[in-house]
């Protein structure tokens, strides 16, 4: 089970928790993943991974009614963009740090600490090694469609930014931020995922701060020319 708010995010776990061999169900909140398993639609998962941030029910909260929900055989884990105080996860079997791959939830399963996420220069734009395990899973064609969905949605968003500077509601602002992070972190888009981890992190400084809003665009432009070198 994949419960994530983030649409990009569910995508592409269930399509690497396929490929691993998992009948993988998504839902885009606590709520709904706890209404499945309760209405009994829904089989008893082996293992879920669940996002840290979501609006709603999260976090510890979340693991716990899970638990209840599951029984003790379910293996809970929870998942973030940043990295998340041990205190925050007590009711937790482990700890993902996106982006990461089915090879780490493997990890976790086998009783082993969680493998974070490869450490890369700050100057990083796309991971090789999530676009190569991305590539290993479908066609060259359903590889350009994820990515080109992945960094539309990520441009779209910076839009619903760039409308909450206008409104001055940084709350709004932090939360598309948050939103791309963890999109665009999920497919290896390193640079653009940093870029919206500093938004998040330190929100708009003044409300005609559009800089940080024009960088992220031209590091999207830069992206989209990278993979269309590669896919060449």
């Amino acid at each position: 089970m994949i419960v994530d708010d983030d649409v990009m995010t569910r995508e592409v776990l269930a399509l690497l928790a396929a490929d691993a061999g998992f009948e993988a169900d998504a839902f885009e909140s606590g709520e709904f993943a706890l209404e499945a398993l309760d209405g009994s639609s829904t089989a008893i998962p082996e293992v879920i991974l669940t996002d840290m941030q979501m609006p709603g029910v999260s976090g510890d909260s979340l693991a716990r009614l899970l638990r209840v929900a599951c029984g003790p055989a379910t293996r809970i884990f929870a998942m973030s963009g940043t990295t998340v105080a041990a205190d925050r996860t007590s009711a937790f079997d482990g700890f993902l740090l996106k982006p990461f791959s089915m090879e780490d939830v493997l990890a976790a399963l086998d009783h082993a600490a969680a493998i974070p996420a490869s450490a890369t220069e700050d100057s990083e734009i796309l991971s090789r090694k999530i676009y190569d395990s991305l590539a290993k899973t479908m066609s060259a064609e359903q590889l350009r469609q994820l990515y080109k969905l992945s960094l539309d949605d990520a441009d779209a968003r910076i839009e619903v930014m760039r409308n909450a500077l206008a409104a001055d509601d940084p709350d709004a602002y932090r939360r598309a931020a948050h939103s791309i992070k963890g999109g665009c972190g999920m497919v290896g888009a390193v640079e653009l995922a940093g870029l919206a981890s500093e938004m998040e992190q330190f929100g708009p400084q003044t409300v005609d701060d559009i800089g940080p809003l024009e960088q992220f665009l031209s590091a999207s432009a830069r992206l989209r020319r990278i993979l269309d070198a590669l896919s060449k």
